[in-house]
């Protein structure tokens, strides 16, 4: 937010623009602009997606016509459209406040111009469609494995299976097998149908359709481990919901499954950053709109793994087959 409780968007510096003049000063404390450093992130790739809202170029003006010293060129592109005039409005804002005072015989410190090229749109299903799919892992998961074990050792029935010759390994698998089968479905459902009816953008196709079912399966085991940790500490079915809730309604609002985590306090970042549905909408959404390998998302896998780890380490401890 810039000041004055002006949205600031996201705005880059051409590599050769001119930032020895006062102007380039004044459009820096532009409470509408955020100069992000392009050495940190591929300027280029944010702009085709629309996440840089324009390349602002700062030269001497060369055409001694137009009685300007400087040009400032906005490069944007089609999927910025919405910020862009939003940029260009407060870059206008600025160069009138300059003219007011150092010229007043109608010269302009500055002309602006401006060229489009194309871009991918960044749609609301492409920041939806990735949340959808981690609320309903984590729900199901959750509610489905805690619930039905419980029933499982309340009822008796694990306990007799248990004393049979099968392992209780086999058991466990056999259970979960059918709740991964079923969500994977679900899965499965929610990319096919926002893609041919919403238009889900699927950055690389197949590829980016099967990279999505590998981290929905791996999230889907992390969200499991905590449905058999409740299903073990609870002492009755009606704590059941209680303990789930506990665990999930947080995430779901921390976790930037409805709407970006950013919006939400600074000092909650460091938290939110490693709670596992965080991890999966990031990894969600970078793989699907980004075109990101599971390889460069490999900071929100381990924190799946890592959240794996911890939950089925605590659940063996505590898991009882009656």
């Amino acid at each position: 937010m810039g000041g004055n409780g002006a949205i600031s968007v996201d705005v880059a510096l051409e590599k050769t623009a001119d930032t020895t003049n006062q102007l380039y000063a004044r459009l820096t404390h532009n409470p509408g602009l955020r100069f992000i450093d392009e050495r940190k992130v591929d300027i280029e790739d944010q702009l085709t997606k629309g996440r840089v809202a324009a390349i602002i170029d700062i030269k001497p003006n060369s055409d001694s016509t137009k009685h300007s010293r400087y040009e400032i060129h906005l490069r944007t592109s089609s999927a910025s459209q919405r910020n862009f005039q939003q940029v260009y409005a407060a870059i206008k804002s600025t160069v009138s406040e300059m003219d007011k005072s150092l010229f007043p015989d109608n010269k302009s410190v500055a002309v602006i111009t401006q060229s489009t090229i194309p871009g991918t749109q960044y749609k609301n299903i492409d920041f939806i469609l990735p949340g959808m799919i981690g609320f309903s892992l984590i729900g199901a998961a959750v509610f489905g494995i805690a619930f039905l074990f419980y029933a499982l050792r309340d009822t008796l029935v694990l306990k007799r299976i248990y004393s049979t010759p099968i392992k209780r390994e086999y058991i466990i698998l056999g259970e979960s097998f059918s709740k991964v089968i079923f969500n994977m479905i679900a899965v499965v459902t929610l990319i096919v149908f926002g893609h041919f009816v919403y238009g889900f953008y699927l950055a690389h196709g197949w590829f980016t359709f099967f990279d999505i079912l590998i981290l929905s399966f791996l999230a889907l085991l992390v969200f499991m481990g905590f449905g058999f940790f409740i299903s073990a500490i609870a002492r009755n079915q009606n704590i059941i919901p209680i303990y789930a809730n506990l665990f999930m309604f947080p995430q779901y609002f921390l976790s930037g499954t409805f709407f970006p985590k950013n919006l939400l306090p600074q000092f909650l970042q460091p938290l939110i950053s490693v709670l596992p549905l965080t991890a999966l909408n990031d990894a969600l959404r970078n793989v699907a709109f980004e075109g990101a390998s599971l390889a460069s998302c490999w900071q929100q896998i381990l924190i799946l793994v890592v959240w794996g780890i911890l939950i089925y380490a605590f659940t063996a401890k505590v898991f009882r087959w009656e």
